[in-house]
Protein backbone atom coordinates (compact mmCIF):
# COMPACT_ATOMS: atom_id res chain seq x y z
CA UNK A 1 0.00 0.00 0.00
CA UNK A 2 2.87 2.34 1.15
CA UNK A 3 5.38 0.87 -1.96
CA UNK A 4 4.68 4.01 -4.13
CA UNK A 5 5.58 6.85 -1.14
CA UNK A 6 8.33 5.11 0.64
CA UNK A 7 10.46 4.68 -2.64
CA UNK A 8 10.56 8.66 -2.00
CA UNK A 9 12.06 7.93 1.09
CA UNK A 10 16.81 7.99 1.34
CA UNK A 11 17.07 4.29 1.50
CA UNK A 12 20.05 3.20 4.58
CA UNK A 13 22.33 2.63 1.67
CA UNK A 14 21.99 6.13 -0.05
CA UNK A 15 25.40 7.95 -0.43
CA UNK A 16 25.52 10.83 1.61
CA UNK A 17 27.28 13.33 -0.63
CA UNK A 18 25.65 16.00 -1.57
CA UNK A 19 24.73 15.55 -5.21
CA UNK A 20 25.36 18.04 -8.56
CA UNK A 21 21.68 19.14 -8.19
CA UNK A 22 22.13 20.37 -4.46
CA UNK A 23 25.28 22.24 -4.97
CA UNK A 24 23.20 23.95 -8.00
CA UNK A 25 20.85 25.12 -5.88
CA UNK A 26 23.42 26.30 -3.73
CA UNK A 27 24.63 28.92 -6.59
CA UNK A 28 21.72 30.96 -5.61
CA UNK A 29 22.89 31.45 -2.24
CA UNK A 30 25.80 33.25 -3.32
CA UNK A 31 24.44 35.19 -5.13
CA UNK A 32 21.42 35.70 -2.68
CA UNK A 33 24.10 36.78 0.43
CA UNK A 34 25.60 39.31 -1.68
CA UNK A 35 22.52 41.14 -1.58
CA UNK A 36 22.41 40.48 2.64
CA UNK A 37 25.71 42.21 2.19
CA UNK A 38 24.65 45.31 0.35
CA UNK A 39 22.05 45.99 2.25
CA UNK A 40 24.09 46.16 5.65
CA UNK A 41 26.75 48.42 3.56
CA UNK A 42 23.62 50.52 2.92
CA UNK A 43 22.64 50.61 6.49
CA UNK A 44 26.30 52.21 7.76
CA UNK A 45 25.21 55.86 7.07
CA UNK A 46 22.92 54.94 9.81
CA UNK A 47 23.67 55.90 13.63
CA UNK A 48 22.51 54.93 16.97
CA UNK A 49 18.87 53.83 16.58
CA UNK A 50 18.26 54.05 13.44
CA UNK A 51 21.87 51.38 12.41
CA UNK A 52 20.31 49.26 14.92
CA UNK A 53 17.29 49.21 13.06
CA UNK A 54 18.73 49.23 9.40
CA UNK A 55 20.60 46.29 10.41
CA UNK A 56 17.27 44.08 12.37
CA UNK A 57 15.37 44.86 8.83
CA UNK A 58 18.33 42.99 7.05
CA UNK A 59 18.64 39.90 9.53
CA UNK A 60 14.77 39.16 8.85
CA UNK A 61 15.25 39.31 5.34
CA UNK A 62 18.80 36.51 5.81
CA UNK A 63 16.70 34.62 8.80
CA UNK A 64 13.60 34.34 6.11
CA UNK A 65 16.42 32.98 4.00
CA UNK A 66 17.72 30.91 6.03
CA UNK A 67 14.50 28.87 6.79
CA UNK A 68 14.26 28.57 2.89
CA UNK A 69 17.88 26.72 2.74
CA UNK A 70 17.25 24.79 6.36
CA UNK A 71 14.71 23.34 5.42
CA UNK A 72 15.40 22.09 1.93
CA UNK A 73 18.42 21.02 3.52
CA UNK A 74 16.02 19.07 5.76
CA UNK A 75 13.89 17.88 3.01
CA UNK A 76 17.08 16.25 0.81
CA UNK A 77 18.41 14.41 4.19
CA UNK A 78 15.22 12.63 4.69
CA UNK A 79 14.52 11.54 1.07
CA UNK A 80 16.03 10.47 -2.01
CA UNK A 81 17.44 13.97 -3.80
CA UNK A 82 17.53 11.54 -7.23
CA UNK A 83 14.30 11.27 -7.02
CA UNK A 84 12.13 13.74 -9.85
CA UNK A 85 9.41 14.92 -7.13
CA UNK A 86 12.32 15.80 -5.08
CA UNK A 87 14.73 17.37 -7.45
CA UNK A 88 11.18 19.48 -8.99
CA UNK A 89 10.92 20.35 -5.59
CA UNK A 90 14.76 21.70 -5.11
CA UNK A 91 14.68 23.12 -8.76
CA UNK A 92 11.63 25.20 -7.81
CA UNK A 93 12.94 26.57 -4.67
CA UNK A 94 16.20 27.44 -6.26
CA UNK A 95 14.15 29.77 -9.09
CA UNK A 96 11.90 31.42 -5.73
CA UNK A 97 15.45 31.66 -3.80
CA UNK A 98 16.48 33.69 -6.89
CA UNK A 99 13.54 35.83 -6.87
CA UNK A 100 13.92 36.09 -2.95
CA UNK A 101 17.45 37.18 -3.69
CA UNK A 102 16.24 39.84 -6.28
CA UNK A 103 13.88 41.53 -3.99
CA UNK A 104 15.73 42.07 -1.29
CA UNK A 105 17.84 45.07 -1.92
CA UNK A 106 14.25 46.74 -1.54
CA UNK A 107 12.29 43.72 -0.35
CA UNK A 108 10.89 45.83 2.70
CA UNK A 109 9.66 48.70 0.27
CA UNK A 110 8.56 48.82 -3.32
CA UNK A 111 9.81 44.99 -3.95
CA UNK A 112 7.99 43.61 -1.33
CA UNK A 113 5.38 41.56 -3.16
CA UNK A 114 7.67 39.45 -4.72
CA UNK A 115 10.12 38.60 -2.04
CA UNK A 116 6.48 37.39 -0.04
CA UNK A 117 5.20 35.65 -3.13
CA UNK A 118 8.25 33.74 -3.46
CA UNK A 119 8.28 33.06 0.71
CA UNK A 120 4.93 31.72 0.57
CA UNK A 121 5.27 29.42 -2.64
CA UNK A 122 8.06 27.64 -1.51
CA UNK A 123 6.90 27.10 2.15
CA UNK A 124 3.13 26.56 1.21
CA UNK A 125 4.00 24.74 -2.29
CA UNK A 126 6.85 22.63 -1.15
CA UNK A 127 5.73 20.40 1.39
CA UNK A 128 2.31 19.91 -0.61
CA UNK A 129 4.47 18.73 -3.34
CA UNK A 130 6.27 16.43 -0.96
CA UNK A 131 2.34 15.12 0.57
CA UNK A 132 0.99 14.04 -2.43
CA UNK A 133 4.23 12.44 -3.83
CA UNK A 134 4.39 10.19 -0.58
CA UNK A 135 0.58 8.96 -1.52
CA UNK A 136 -0.66 7.30 1.22
CA UNK A 137 2.13 6.49 3.56
CA UNK A 138 1.97 7.62 7.27
CA UNK A 139 5.04 9.76 6.60
CA UNK A 140 3.03 12.42 4.55
CA UNK A 141 1.24 13.96 7.78
CA UNK A 142 4.63 15.41 8.56
CA UNK A 143 5.18 17.63 5.12
CA UNK A 144 1.26 17.95 5.38
CA UNK A 145 1.78 19.74 9.29
CA UNK A 146 4.42 22.20 7.55
CA UNK A 147 1.57 23.06 4.65
CA UNK A 148 -0.79 23.89 7.47
CA UNK A 149 1.75 26.55 9.60
CA UNK A 150 2.30 27.66 5.86
CA UNK A 151 -1.68 28.31 5.43
CA UNK A 152 -1.83 29.82 8.53
CA UNK A 153 1.52 32.87 8.40
CA UNK A 154 0.81 32.88 4.32
CA UNK A 155 -2.08 36.17 5.35
CA UNK A 156 0.59 37.82 7.45
CA UNK A 157 3.40 37.75 5.07
CA UNK A 158 0.97 38.55 1.70
CA UNK A 159 -0.82 40.85 4.27
CA UNK A 160 2.49 42.85 5.03
CA UNK A 161 3.31 43.28 1.68
CA UNK A 162 0.21 44.62 0.62
CA UNK A 163 -0.85 46.51 3.50
CA UNK A 164 0.82 50.01 4.60
CA UNK A 165 4.25 50.35 5.02
CA UNK A 166 4.39 50.57 8.59
CA UNK A 167 2.76 47.03 9.14
CA UNK A 168 5.38 45.52 6.97
CA UNK A 169 7.68 45.02 9.57
CA UNK A 170 6.01 44.05 12.21
CA UNK A 171 3.81 41.66 10.52
CA UNK A 172 6.76 40.15 8.38
CA UNK A 173 8.90 39.57 12.30
CA UNK A 174 5.32 38.02 13.43
CA UNK A 175 5.16 35.65 10.41
CA UNK A 176 9.03 34.72 11.04
CA UNK A 177 8.83 33.89 14.53
CA UNK A 178 5.68 31.93 14.10
CA UNK A 179 7.49 30.24 10.87
CA UNK A 180 10.71 29.66 13.17
CA UNK A 181 8.86 28.50 16.26
CA UNK A 182 6.51 25.84 14.21
CA UNK A 183 10.19 24.72 12.82
CA UNK A 184 11.37 23.81 16.65
CA UNK A 185 8.26 23.21 18.08
CA UNK A 186 7.84 20.03 15.26
CA UNK A 187 4.57 22.18 13.84
CA UNK A 188 1.71 21.12 16.10
CA UNK A 189 -1.65 20.83 14.35
CA UNK A 190 -4.79 19.51 16.76
CA UNK A 191 -5.76 15.81 16.62
CA UNK A 192 -2.62 15.13 14.53
CA UNK A 193 0.08 15.95 16.80
CA UNK A 194 3.54 17.42 16.07
CA UNK A 195 6.89 16.13 14.27
CA UNK A 196 9.87 17.53 15.78
CA UNK A 197 12.83 17.30 14.06
CA UNK A 198 14.57 16.57 17.16
CA UNK A 199 13.45 12.70 16.65
CA UNK A 200 14.14 12.88 13.00
CA UNK A 201 16.34 10.07 11.61
CA UNK A 202 18.51 11.87 8.77
CA UNK A 203 21.39 11.27 6.80
CA UNK A 204 24.23 12.40 9.16
CA UNK A 205 26.96 12.73 6.68
CA UNK A 206 24.86 14.42 4.08
CA UNK A 207 23.77 17.41 6.86
CA UNK A 208 27.26 18.02 7.85
CA UNK A 209 28.55 18.27 4.13
CA UNK A 210 25.49 21.05 3.59
CA UNK A 211 26.39 22.81 6.62
CA UNK A 212 29.99 22.88 5.83
CA UNK A 213 28.83 24.07 2.63
CA UNK A 214 27.43 26.94 3.50
CA UNK A 215 29.78 28.04 5.42
CA UNK A 216 32.24 27.93 2.74
CA UNK A 217 29.57 29.81 0.53
CA UNK A 218 29.71 32.43 3.15
CA UNK A 219 33.47 32.58 2.98
CA UNK A 220 33.14 32.74 -1.00
CA UNK A 221 30.77 35.66 -0.65
CA UNK A 222 33.13 37.20 1.48
CA UNK A 223 36.14 37.12 -1.59
CA UNK A 224 33.63 37.89 -4.03
CA UNK A 225 33.17 41.64 -1.79
CA UNK A 226 37.09 41.50 -1.31
CA UNK A 227 37.62 41.06 -5.32
CA UNK A 228 34.89 43.03 -6.61
CA UNK A 229 35.80 46.13 -4.35
CA UNK A 230 39.26 45.85 -4.75
CA UNK A 231 38.89 45.62 -8.55
CA UNK A 232 36.99 48.90 -8.74
CA UNK A 233 38.90 51.24 -7.04
CA UNK A 234 42.62 52.48 -7.52
CA UNK A 235 45.51 50.57 -7.21
CA UNK A 236 46.91 52.62 -4.08
CA UNK A 237 48.98 51.01 -1.43
CA UNK A 238 46.52 51.45 1.49
CA UNK A 239 43.74 49.48 -0.38
CA UNK A 240 46.39 47.23 -0.67
CA UNK A 241 47.26 46.48 2.57
CA UNK A 242 43.23 46.45 3.37
CA UNK A 243 43.01 43.94 0.75
CA UNK A 244 45.40 41.78 1.92
CA UNK A 245 44.35 41.87 5.26
CA UNK A 246 40.90 40.96 4.11
CA UNK A 247 41.89 38.00 2.57
CA UNK A 248 43.90 36.65 5.31
CA UNK A 249 41.06 37.62 8.00
CA UNK A 250 38.56 35.25 6.00
CA UNK A 251 41.62 32.17 5.49
CA UNK A 252 41.61 32.52 9.18
CA UNK A 253 37.74 32.48 9.46
CA UNK A 254 38.05 29.11 7.22
CA UNK A 255 40.74 27.68 9.55
CA UNK A 256 39.32 28.42 12.80
CA UNK A 257 35.99 26.62 11.68
CA UNK A 258 37.43 23.59 9.95
CA UNK A 259 40.04 23.43 12.86
CA UNK A 260 38.86 19.55 14.33
CA UNK A 261 35.53 20.08 15.35
CA UNK A 262 34.66 21.19 11.51
CA UNK A 263 35.39 17.98 10.41
CA UNK A 264 33.87 15.78 13.05
CA UNK A 265 30.22 16.72 12.42
CA UNK A 266 29.08 14.11 10.29
CA UNK A 267 30.99 11.72 13.09
CA UNK A 268 28.77 13.39 15.94
CA UNK A 269 25.72 12.89 14.02
CA UNK A 270 26.39 9.12 13.41
CA UNK A 271 27.09 8.27 16.58
CA UNK A 272 24.32 10.51 18.51
CA UNK A 273 21.70 8.73 19.68
CA UNK A 274 19.05 10.99 18.31
CA UNK A 275 20.94 13.05 15.60
CA UNK A 276 17.62 15.55 14.87
CA UNK A 277 18.37 17.10 18.44
CA UNK A 278 22.24 17.78 17.18
CA UNK A 279 20.89 18.56 14.16
CA UNK A 280 18.79 21.11 14.99
CA UNK A 281 21.34 22.85 17.32
CA UNK A 282 23.66 22.61 14.31
CA UNK A 283 21.36 25.10 12.49
CA UNK A 284 21.55 27.36 15.00
CA UNK A 285 25.45 27.56 15.45
CA UNK A 286 25.64 28.19 11.95
CA UNK A 287 23.34 30.36 11.49
CA UNK A 288 24.95 32.66 13.84
CA UNK A 289 28.51 31.16 11.83
CA UNK A 290 27.30 32.60 8.25
CA UNK A 291 26.27 35.91 9.79
CA UNK A 292 29.34 36.33 11.76
CA UNK A 293 31.61 36.15 7.92
CA UNK A 294 28.42 38.11 6.45
CA UNK A 295 28.82 40.79 9.03
CA UNK A 296 32.56 40.97 8.63
CA UNK A 297 32.44 41.66 4.61
CA UNK A 298 30.84 44.77 5.31
CA UNK A 299 33.93 46.02 7.00
CA UNK A 300 36.17 44.60 4.25
CA UNK A 301 34.59 46.72 1.84
CA UNK A 302 34.78 49.61 3.86
CA UNK A 303 37.87 49.08 4.87
CA UNK A 304 39.36 48.37 1.38
CA UNK A 305 37.36 51.21 -0.67
CA UNK A 306 38.25 54.25 2.65
CA UNK A 307 41.59 52.58 4.53
CA UNK A 308 41.19 55.41 6.37
CA UNK A 309 37.86 55.91 7.37
CA UNK A 310 36.97 56.56 10.61
CA UNK A 311 36.25 53.66 12.86
CA UNK A 312 32.85 54.64 13.81
CA UNK A 313 29.96 52.97 15.75
CA UNK A 314 28.53 52.21 12.64
CA UNK A 315 31.88 50.58 11.20
CA UNK A 316 33.17 48.92 13.94
CA UNK A 317 29.59 47.10 14.27
CA UNK A 318 30.72 45.26 11.33
CA UNK A 319 34.65 44.80 11.28
CA UNK A 320 34.84 44.09 15.17
CA UNK A 321 31.02 42.80 15.61
CA UNK A 322 31.10 40.08 12.78
CA UNK A 323 34.38 38.19 14.08
CA UNK A 324 33.04 38.55 16.95
CA UNK A 325 29.60 36.83 16.09
CA UNK A 326 31.83 34.43 14.67
CA UNK A 327 34.09 33.24 17.50
CA UNK A 328 30.71 33.22 19.41
CA UNK A 329 29.18 30.42 16.88
CA UNK A 330 32.72 28.23 17.26
CA UNK A 331 32.86 28.42 20.78
CA UNK A 332 29.29 26.68 20.80
CA UNK A 333 30.06 24.33 17.96
CA UNK A 334 32.66 23.24 19.55
CA UNK A 335 30.66 22.51 22.50
CA UNK A 336 28.64 20.35 20.01
CA UNK A 337 31.18 18.23 19.20
CA UNK A 338 33.48 17.92 22.41
CA UNK A 339 31.33 18.86 24.90
CA UNK A 340 33.74 21.08 26.23
CA UNK A 341 34.13 25.44 26.13
CA UNK A 342 36.66 26.50 23.72
CA UNK A 343 38.82 28.78 25.86
CA UNK A 344 40.89 30.25 22.94
CA UNK A 345 37.61 31.71 21.31
CA UNK A 346 36.28 33.00 24.29
CA UNK A 347 39.81 34.43 25.35
CA UNK A 348 39.37 35.94 21.68
CA UNK A 349 35.95 37.31 21.92
CA UNK A 350 37.13 39.17 25.07
CA UNK A 351 40.02 41.18 23.55
CA UNK A 352 38.06 42.23 21.02
CA UNK A 353 35.58 43.39 22.94
CA UNK A 354 38.18 45.02 24.99
CA UNK A 355 39.58 46.57 21.70
CA UNK A 356 36.40 48.63 20.74
CA UNK A 357 37.11 51.98 22.60
CA UNK A 358 41.23 51.64 21.84
CA UNK A 359 39.63 51.34 17.61
CA UNK A 360 36.96 54.08 17.86
CA UNK A 361 37.91 56.77 15.12
CA UNK A 362 40.74 54.79 14.34
CA UNK A 363 41.45 54.26 10.62
CA UNK A 364 39.60 51.03 9.30
CA UNK A 365 42.42 49.48 7.81
CA UNK A 366 43.94 49.49 11.60
CA UNK A 367 40.56 48.30 13.38
CA UNK A 368 40.75 45.29 10.45
CA UNK A 369 44.46 44.50 11.12
CA UNK A 370 43.77 44.46 14.85
CA UNK A 371 40.94 42.02 14.55
CA UNK A 372 43.17 39.58 12.13
CA UNK A 373 45.60 39.86 14.61
CA UNK A 374 43.45 38.47 17.20
CA UNK A 375 41.88 36.25 14.87
CA UNK A 376 45.79 34.85 13.95
CA UNK A 377 46.17 34.15 17.76
CA UNK A 378 43.26 32.23 18.19
CA UNK A 379 43.95 30.03 15.46
CA UNK A 380 47.67 29.83 16.55
CA UNK A 381 46.40 28.54 20.07
CA UNK A 382 44.51 25.84 18.58
CA UNK A 383 47.70 24.51 16.76
CA UNK A 384 49.87 24.58 19.38
CA UNK A 385 47.10 22.69 21.85
CA UNK A 386 46.38 20.06 18.89
CA UNK A 387 50.65 19.73 18.28
CA UNK A 388 51.58 16.25 18.50
CA UNK A 389 48.11 15.10 19.93
CA UNK A 390 46.65 12.19 17.59
CA UNK A 391 43.10 13.38 16.51
CA UNK A 392 40.02 13.85 19.06
CA UNK A 393 37.27 11.55 18.71
CA UNK A 394 33.68 12.99 18.92
CA UNK A 395 31.96 13.08 22.23
CA UNK A 396 29.54 15.74 22.01
CA UNK A 397 27.09 15.69 24.28
CA UNK A 398 23.88 16.81 22.27
CA UNK A 399 21.84 14.16 21.09
CA UNK A 400 23.03 11.44 23.25
CA UNK A 401 20.09 11.55 25.87
CA UNK A 402 16.91 10.65 25.61
CA UNK A 403 15.02 8.49 23.91
CA UNK A 404 16.28 5.48 21.79
CA UNK A 405 15.54 6.78 18.33
CA UNK A 406 15.23 3.36 16.33
CA UNK A 407 11.43 3.29 17.01
CA UNK A 408 8.50 4.69 14.90
CA UNK A 409 9.33 7.80 13.04
CA UNK A 410 7.17 10.67 13.30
Amino acid sequence: MYERGAELLRPPDSSGRATFLELFFDLVFVFALTRVSQRLIGSLPAAGWTLAAAVGRTVLLFLALWLIWTITVWVTSRYEPERTVIQAVVVGTMFASLVMGVALPRALEERALPFALAYVAVMLGRPLVVAAALHGHPRRLVPLRLAVWAAATAPLWLGGALGPDDLRLPLWALALAVDYGALFTGWPVPRVGSAPVLGWRIAGEHLAERYQQIFLIALGESILVIGVTYSGEEFSGEGAAAFVVAFVTTALLWRIYFHRAGHLLAEALRLARMPGRLGTSATVTHLVLVLGVLTAAVGYEVAIAEPFHRSEAALLLFVVGGPLLFLAGRARFEYEIFGRISVPRVLGAGVLVLLVPLLAHAPAVLALSLVAAVLAGVALADAMRSRGRPPEMSASPIGRRGPDSSGPEA
